[in-house]
C-alpha cells in the first residue's frame, strides 16, 4: 500500500514545488477599468468572436458593421497615381485573373524588359560546370534524382556522401 501511495506523494510535491515558479513569470492583473476598456475596444472593432464554430471573429461575420482595418499608413493620391502610371507604363497590372497573367506577362513585346540583378553568363555557365562536375545536376525532373544518385561511383570521391 505505501508503494502504492509513493508516486502519489511524489507527484504532488512535484506540483506544490512548481506552482510558485509558474506563478511567477505571470503578468500583473488588469484593473477593472483596463478590462472594461478593451472589451470596449474589442466590441467596437469586432475584434470579438463571433461564431465559435469557424472561430470567426465578428468583423470577419459582418464587415459593413465595423470600421476596416488600417493595416498600412495612408499614402497620398499624387502617389498612388504615380504608382498607377508607372504599372501601367511597365504593364504590371494583372490582366487574367484566372491565371494571375500580368499584361507584360502576357504581351511583353509591347512593354519595357525589367532589369533583374542576376548573375553573369559566364557565372551561370561555370555553375553549370560544377553541378556537372560534382553530380548535383537533376536528370529525372519528376523525382528530383540528381547524377549523383543515378551513379554514385562516379561521383562517390567528391565528398558528396
Amino acid at each position: 500500500m505505501n508503494r502504492a501511495r509513493a508516486p502519489l506523494i511524489a507527484l504532488s510535491l512535484a506540483a506544490l514545488c512548481a506552482a510558485p515558479a509558474l506563478a511567477q513569470d505571470a503578468p500583473a492583473p488588469l484593473t477593472r477599468a483596463q478590462v472594461k476598456a478593451e472589451l470596449a475596444t474589442v466590441q467596437r472593432t469586432g475584434d470579438i468572436l463571433a461564431d465559435t464554430e469557424t472561430g470567426k471573429k465578428a468583423n470577419e461575420v459582418n464587415p459593413k458593421l465595423y470600421p476596416p482595418k488600417v493595416s498600412m499608413p495612408a499614402r497620398s493620391r499624387s502617389e498612388i497615381k504615380a504608382e498607377l502610371a508607372d504599372a501601367q507604363r511597365t504593364g504590371d497590372i494583372l490582366r487574367n485573373t484566372d491565371t494571375d497573367q500580368k499584361l507584360n506577362e502576357i504581351y511583353p513585346g509591347r512593354y519595357p524588359r525589367v532589369a533583374t540583378a542576376g548573375k553573369s553568363r559566364s557565372q551561370v555557365k561555370a555553375e553549370l560546370e560544377q553541378a556537372w562536375r560534382s553530380g548535383d545536376l537533376i536528370v529525372e525532373f519528376e523525382t528530383g534524382r540528381k547524377l549523383k544518385d543515378l551513379n554514385p561511383s562516379r561521383y562517390a570521391g567528391m565528398g558528396n556522401y
